[in-house]
């Protein structure tokens, strides 16, 4: 019995010990400003830390923007036929590439015969006049005719040179060349040619349609002068330089990357406050159609900057903290002034009034000190 009674004893007195070991733990903490974190032994071989300094190097800021792949008005053609007519043929598809010079469709009218009909008569009626007025010329100048005479067939020879320039002209516009066309080259239908080399983008027609000459039938795309228009926040602006390099990428691919360059930066701005720029492809890529929604990110202008390990740094609402070593296993917390972040690194704009250059800052384990200190603070 009385071993049992001292061994209770000696049980109480050991806990009260250590209970009045954590007292005086507490009392320690407590003590301390709640901005000082003190570790003991046990906490020190507990809590890996690292500390760190800060350095500095040069950094570029990098800001999200997102648009749309673009096509400049130069660049898409849209196909008409001026003089309107029956589609009879066609060969093209939404996205189909195509050369310059190749027959993409061909169209048939009956006005197309009468048009080079009276091409041919008034061809026929130019040549004689011509001869005539060179004959009356002739004559004239031995006196041998009036000049009556040698001013009405001038005139005729006029009136006539300008009805065959005038039909030739239509000619042009349906594609047959004035020079090849004869008698026994007629025909109710002409080809319709690429009048440059891309692909399709729009198909309106379909074979046998009555097209208008005001109605478009193909929308062409040259993709050799694709841009990336992206919209920029006016507070990002001043950020902005000609020949500026920008990465961009889809929202399917987003590891898949495109390097660009900024070739144009509007100057009027929207009414959402943002303007637009134009980026040229380093390398395009076909599967990149016009109206493609992109993301990108542009790369700004390098600058000096003080930066230490992102993970160093702990936020609390709109506020941001760093642990500094005081003393031996000793912390203090102090706040600062963030900028951007560049892969591990981010950019201190301001310390508390300290030269982070000449301390030494927790690294690895802020985390644990941030708890830490917290837990204290709530006790």
């Amino acid at each position: 019995m009385n071993k049992l009674v001292y061994i209770l004893a000696f049980t109480l007195s050991v806990f009260s010990c250590k209970n009045a070991s954590k007292v005086e733990d507490k009392k320690s903490d407590n003590a301390l400003p709640k901005t000082i974190v003190r570790l003991d032994a046990s906490q020190v071989a507990q809590t890996p830390l690292s500390l760190v300094s800060a350095e500095e190097k040069t950094i570029s800021p990098v800001f999200k923007v997102n648009g749309i792949i673009d096509v400049p008005p130069q660049n898409m053609v849209s196909v008409s036929m001026p003089l309107g007519g029956y589609l009879k043929s066609m060969k093209l598809l939404p996205g189909m590439h195509f050369n310059k010079g190749e027959v993409i469709a061909t169209m048939q009218d009956p006005k197309y015969i009468e048009l080079q009909q009276e091409f041919l008569i008034a061809k026929s009626r130019l040549e004689m006049l011509q001869k005539e007025f060179a004959r009356q010329k002739e004559l004239n100048s031995s006196k041998a005719s009036s000049d009556k005479v040698f001013q009405q067939a001038k005139e005729a020879y006029e009136s006539a040179t300008i009805t065959f320039r005038s039909l030739s002209e239509k000619i042009l516009l349906i594609g047959i060349d004035p020079n090849k066309l004869n008698e026994n080259s007629l025909s109710r239908t002409i080809p319709i040619y690429a009048p440059i080399s891309g692909f399709v983008s729009k198909v309106n027609v379909n074979v046998g349609k009555y097209v208008n000459p005001t109605d478009v039938l193909f929308e062409l795309v040259n993709p050799e002068d694709i841009h990336l228009a992206l919209n920029v926040f006016e507070k990002d602006m001043e950020h902005l330089f000609m020949g500026q390099k920008v990465i961009a990428y889809t929202n399917n691919h987003p590891e898949v990357k495109y390097k660009c360059e900024v070739i144009l930066i509007g100057k009027d701005i929207g009414s959402d406050r943002s303007i637009n720029i134009h980026c040229h492809f380093e390398q395009y890529d076909k599967q990149l159609v016009p109206g493609t929604y992109m993301n990108a990110e542009i790369i700004g202008a390098g600058r000096k900057a003080v930066v230490i390990p992102d993970e160093a740094v702990m936020h609390e609402g709109a506020d941001s903290y760093i642990f500094i070593e005081k003393a031996a296993n000793e912390y203090e917390k102090i706040k600062v002034e963030t900028g951007i972040i560049e892969g591990l690194d981010i950019e201190i704009t301001s310390a508390s009034g300290k030269d982070l250059l000449k301390e030494k800052i927790v690294s690895k384990g802020a985390y644990t000190l941030w708890m830490k200190l917290n837990n204290v603070a709530e006790e």
